[in-house]
């Protein structure tokens, strides 16, 4: 072959690849790199299907896989078995929960006194019922209203228990305010002492209107009025128709219990004691001693009465009306009655820090904005706003913490200007509350195997030496004079 046929044959073999497809496959099916042909073989998926049920059955039966679910389960019971246990030691050990005592709306807060309701509120039984949420804030959980029955004093023929007295109102007002006010959960008492505006407020005979007070009991708790309160309640226990009165509010609905209170004046302790022993009556408002007086008296009397009785029958008041005078700082006051074994009861303007003398219609005039210039309204207008801010602190504490609405009181120190105690509840969170009002500083030496080093400050009068949320040493309280302080510490274990 010369050289001629051979560039011919390679222009031919050129020309054979140009007309080949582009995808490389060549008319035998075979596929081509370059100028050689190369058949690549598919890939073949490899599926794992696992064992079948027969090698399943026959590896299960082996002597091993036996022992070892043997033991897996022996293991399971055991764990089981000792948590359990566990369980039932920290149970056995762990300390338990006093029950709760039995407690009723009287003894879950404040009472709120409105003697003259005309003088509360322009409006009479209506303007009570406008005020139901400004009484609400203050946690208020029981509304004392009146008397405000018809009669003319000393004049006992004039005597109509069941009747409202117009000035006041009308008995549709009042059903209204029952309906608004058990709405917010406030329940109201009706004072129906007989004669209010008298010399005597028995008419110098309490068995001559015992029955109509009885037939009055009836009447007013068939109205919804969830508790009625008699002044000078030794003169009525001791006539015949008392028992019968009782029984009255013995037979009560079972969703919520109707009280009889009574209030009295001026007895001895002694004599406080014996009238509750012997009236049986739900609650029984004492007035405490003025705290100008001998803190020591205060500490004994509040003991007696105490261990004497239930707290939940204890109800205190300050005697007379010496609120805001400078023998007794409001808010020390406030204090004393928010903390002790019972219920507190108090006076329309008391939780601002209303003077003996003032109008309680202050109480809403001190709202409204003071001017700039007029310096001494702006003062007062501050200082009232510090007074009730502080009430609505101790009456959120009082209706939420165990120690201060049924816990025990144990009396820590006592002298002739200042009392400290102690209220304690189970595991619940402790409170120290300490007082003096007298004219100097005054340091407490406390003991007790409950207390701590320290105790954190929860409300003060105060604030410069014993500031909120600060700790402070409980072993030597340095109180400076007409200060009151309340500490709180938790259960120590």
């Amino acid at each position: 072959m010369n050289k001629e046929d051979d560039m011919k044959d390679v222009e031919l073999n050129e020309m054979d690849q140009e007309k080949l497809p582009m995808t490389g496959e060549t008319p035998t099916g075979t596929e081509k790199n370059g100028s050689v042909k190369v058949k690549v073989p598919e890939d073949t998926e490899v599926k794992f299907t696992g064992l079948s049920k027969e090698e399943l059955m026959k590896v299960a039966g082996t002597a091993g896989w036996v022992r070892t679910r043997l033991l897996l389960l022996v293991l399971f019971w055991l764990g089981w078995v000792g948590m359990l246990a566990g369980a039932i030691v920290i149970i056995v050990q762990a300390p338990r929960c006093k029950p709760i005592p039995e407690m009723n709306w009287w003894n879950e807060g404040l009472l709120y006194q409105i003697s003259d309701v005309n003088a509360f509120s322009d409006n009479g039984l209506k303007g009570v019922e406008e005020k139901l949420d400004y009484l609400s804030q203050m946690k208020v959980k029981g509304l004392v209203l009146g008397p405000i029955h018809t009669v003319q004093a000393d004049q006992p023929n004039t005597l109509e228990l069941t009747s409202i007295n117009p000035d006041f109102g009308s008995e549709y007002e009042l059903t209204s305010l029952l309906e608004r006010a058990h709405r917010k959960g406030i329940s109201i008492v009706l004072d129906l002492t007989p004669n209010y505006e008298g010399v005597s407020v028995w008419f110098n005979s309490a068995a001559n209107v015992a029955e109509r007070l009885k037939k009055a009991c009836v009447y007013w708790l068939s109205k919804g009025v969830d508790g009625i309160i008699l002044s000078h309640l030794d003169d009525i226990v001791n006539t015949e128709a008392w028992p019968s009165i009782q029984s009255i509010f013995n037979q009560t609905e079972e969703t919520k219990k109707t009280a009889l209170m009574g209030s009295v004046t001026g007895l001895p302790v002694d004599e406080v004691s014996l009238l509750l022993n012997r009236s049986g009556v739900d609650l029984l408002l004492t007035e405490l001693a003025d705290p100008a007086e001998s803190g020591v008296r205060q500490a004994q009397a509040i003991q007696t009465l105490y261990s004497g009785h239930l707290q939940t029958s204890l109800g205190w008041s300050l005697r007379g009306r010496s609120r805001g005078s400078p023998a007794v700082p409001v808010r020390l006051f406030h204090t004393l009655l928010f903390t002790l074994p019972g219920t507190p009861v108090f006076s329309a303007g008391d939780e601002i820090g209303l003077k003996a003398g003032e109008k309680i219609q202050a109480m809403w005039d001190f709202e409204s904005e003071a001017e700039d210039a007029n310096v001494t309204a702006k003062a007062v207008q501050e200082e009232r706003t510090t007074v009730r801010d502080f009430f609505k602190a101790l009456s959120d504490l009082k209706g939420k913490e165990r120690s201060l609405l049924h816990g025990e009181y144990v009396r820590l120190y006592s002298s002739a200007t200042s009392l400290a105690f102690l209220r304690l509840w189970d595991q619940s969170e402790r409170f120290l509350i300490a007082l003096n009002w007298g004219n100097d500083s005054v340091t407490m030496k406390l003991t007790n195997s409950d207390l701590p080093a320290q105790a954190q400050v929860r409300l003060t009068t105060d604030a410069v030496n014993l500031a909120v949320d600060h700790k402070v040493s409980v072993e030597k309280l340095e109180l400076g004079p007409k200060q009151a302080v309340l500490l709180s510490y938790p259960y120590p274990g």
